[in-house]
């Protein structure tokens, strides 16, 4: 099989045809051709005058290695997929798995699929469930600290935008992909360049994947938060859970800790237990908000509202005269800027949309870099007691009821606290309050998301707009925590740990916690003697 890329198409082009083309723009004979598909699609925007389609295909025909000559931008692909390894032995106790969002919800699967049985522990409650928590709190019900945006089946993706974008490149990626297409993922996501699931869709997906764990001998345990464990001789022997019934012990020589950076009574714990760890940088900033239309407008001029186009997304970063860096992250366009809060007296803001992306509103966070220079402390926590320092600020400057403090890139450049908003209204419920983001910023954040705005509408126009609504705080993009782990995957400390995905500082999104959740059970299926 052979893939060609860089074919450009214009936005009407009918993809039924994709045979068609091969025989018109790439001269292949109708007769040779034994099988074309789509593997990749992505919008290029880079001439307003000329917004199109660019996309690769992979085409099994007859002579291809003549092919391989011949074409532009053809290479060699193999039809090879990922498969789960079969294990000569499997682990006498079953595994214990520690979290089901990405990382976990992954790892249960392989192992799940190996035979292995694994048990997951999952501190807050079924999707269905979760959603109904989630939306009380939202509406100016109670914070649940044990099942919110961070805490449930899904992991905080589940309340994201679903983008399965990822810098890392692994042959389990595509099997990830397949996986959630399974699971009910619009199929689109196995070739377009940005896919996304939206949040909708991705409740139902995690849905039935956790249906697939337990048809395959898997359970997985809701309201069962993990408070500790048991060792010998430096080898975990069990993990122990608090759930609604009181305190419980599972027999086990194998977890897979994949608790999420929230889960920071974890790190708590890990740290009273003389665990390895390490201070890691984060992110802290706001989330900015413009129209979509706007934003639309600005990316692809006069195609903007073209059938064929989905709402328009950005990424940009600047790097600023003091060293430091203002970037987006977690783009979310015809989205919504949630309530992230986990922890009572604390308030944090995250992204999401749903599939369609078509509110009214587009937003991104906009983060600045901060790592163990700035926490003031060798302290292998240092950065978590920062971070929530600073969600304690913003949880008073928006009123201590929850509401997030905001104000308008106006009011941020202008130095003064506006009292009205523009065009742009704030999506954030259950509500907000203007405040200046000095009331809970370090200064050199505020600093750097004046001089980065700026610079970003000159990459963008209209996004330094003085409408444009910002929220904070945004404080939950990574762990500020490293669980040192060696080239085993298991703690540097504690025999039959496998520190995992994000929250154990090994992963960034939904692909990359999953790849690394795949990696650590297939860890575990390979040891016969930790």
């Amino acid at each position: 099989m052979i893939r060609v890329s860089g074919i450009s198409v214009p936005l009407e082009y009918d993809f039924t045809k994709l045979r068609e083309l091969c025989v018109r723009k790439l001269g292949i004979a109708d007769k040779s051709i034994k099988e074309v598909r789509l593997s990749k699609k992505a919008v290029d925007a880079r001439r307003k005058s000329d917004v199109h389609f660019t996309i690769s295909l992979d085409i099994q025909a007859a002579g291809e290695e003549r092919l391989l000559k011949r074409l532009k931008n053809a290479v060699a692909v193999s039809a090879e997929e990922y498969t789960v390894p079969v294990p000569e032995k499997l682990p006498e106790k079953s595994p214990v798995i520690v979290g089901f969002g990405p990382a976990g919800m992954f790892s249960a699967l392989v192992l799940a699929m190996a035979g292995a049985k694994p048990v997951v522990l999952e501190r807050g409650y079924d999707v269905d469930s979760r959603v109904k928590a989630v939306e009380e709190f939202q509406s100016g019900g109670r914070l649940d600290p044990e099942c919110n945006v961070q805490f449930g089946e899904g992991g905080a993706g589940t309340f994201s935008d679903g983008k399965l974008t990822t810098g890392i490149r692994d042959r389990r990626i595509g099997w990830v992909l397949k996986q959630l297409a399974e699971a009910g993922a619009p199929e689109e996501i196995l070739y377009l360049a940005k896919p996304h699931i939206g949040t909708d869709k991705l409740r139902e997906c995690v849905k039935n994947i956790r249906k697939k764990v337990i048809s395959l001998g898997g359970e997985i345990r809701f309201g069962a938060r993990f408070c500790g464990y048991t060792e010998e001789n430096g080898r975990i022997t069990a993990a122990e859970y608090e759930g609604s019934d009181g305190r419980h012990t599972i027999e086990t020589d194998r977890v897979i800790l994949a608790s999420g950076h929230s889960a920071r009574d974890v790190f708590e714990l890990l740290y009273s237990r003389k665990v390895s760890l390490s201070q890691k940088n984060f992110s802290v900033g706001v989330r900015i908000e413009h129209l979509r239309k706007d934003i639309d407008s600005a990316m692809y001029g006069s195609f903007a509202g073209h059938p064929a186009l989905k709402a328009a997304d950005y990424k940009l970063a600047v790097h600023l005269p003091d060293g430091r860096s203002l970037y987006t992250f977690c783009m979310c366009p015809g989205g919504y800027v949630v309530a992230a809060s986990s922890e009572e007296g604390r308030l944090a803001v995250n992204g999401m949309s749903c599939f369609a992306r078509d509110a009214e509103n587009s937003n991104s966070a906009l983060l600045v870099g901060i790592g163990p220079a700035d926490y003031g402390s060798d302290h292998p926590l240092a950065g978590m007691y920062l971070q929530r320092e600073l969600e304690e600020k913003a949880f008073i400057a928006g009123g201590s009821d929850y509401s997030a403090p905001v104000t308008t890139v106006g009011g941020l450049l202008g130095g003064y606290t506006p009292d009205s908003f523009g065009r742009v209204k704030p999506s954030y419920r259950p509500s907000v309050r203007f405040a200046p983001p000095e009331e809970y910023l370090p200064d050199y954040v505020c600093g750097a998301l004046r001089e980065g705005i700026k610079e970003m509408g000159k990459k963008i126009k209209g996004f330094d707009m003085p409408d444009a609504v910002l929220t904070g705080i945004e404080s939950r993009s990574s762990s500020p925590v490293r669980i040192d782990r060696d080239s085993s995957l298991q703690s540097l400390s504690l025999r039959g740990l496998y520190p995992c995905g994000e929250g154990a500082g090994y992963a960034g999104g939904i692909v990359s916690a999953a790849v690394d959740g795949i990696k650590c059970a297939e860890a575990v299926l390979g040891k016969e003697d930790i």
